[in-house]
């Protein structure tokens, strides 16, 4: 069974940094596809970034376009925790940030439905 426990939300100014961190406390993840989406209210869950394991201790990871130069996405050496730093932070990036995983090579990471586990989610504030 795979639980992925966030941590790393808050409340935080414009121009502010973050980062929040995923692990599992289940099975190791070593090669499974770990990102990140966030949700707003009202809004739909948006793509944020994700790895997929290449092969031995290597990741590949990318982020969407919302965030690209702001947010960067990491895996620890052993696979088994993602984390994401948040900089330069802006109102519209308050939401519900949720950690995903799934077993297989994802094609199109930025879709929910492509992400079998999900973490229960934790918020960030961005005031103005």
């Amino acid at each position: 069974q795979v639980q992925l426990v966030e941590s790393g939300g808050g409340l935080v100014q414009a121009g502010g940094s973050l980062r929040l961190s995923c692990a599992s406390s289940g099975r190791a993840l070593t090669s499974y596809t770990m990102g990140w989406f966030r949700q707003a209210p009202g809004k739909e869950r948006e793509f944020v970034a994700v790895t997929r394991w290449i092969g031995g201790s290597s990741y590949y990871g990318y982020v969407g376009d919302s965030v690209k130069g702001r947010f960067t996405i990491s895996r620890d050496n052993a696979g088994n925790a993602v984390s994401l730093q948040l900089n330069s932070l802006k109102p519209e990036d308050t939401a519900v940030y949720y950690c995903v995983a799934d077993t297989k090579v994802v094609t199109n990471a930025d879709r929910p439905s492509e992400y079998d586990y999900w973490g229960q989610g934790t918020q960030v504030t961005v005031s103005s």
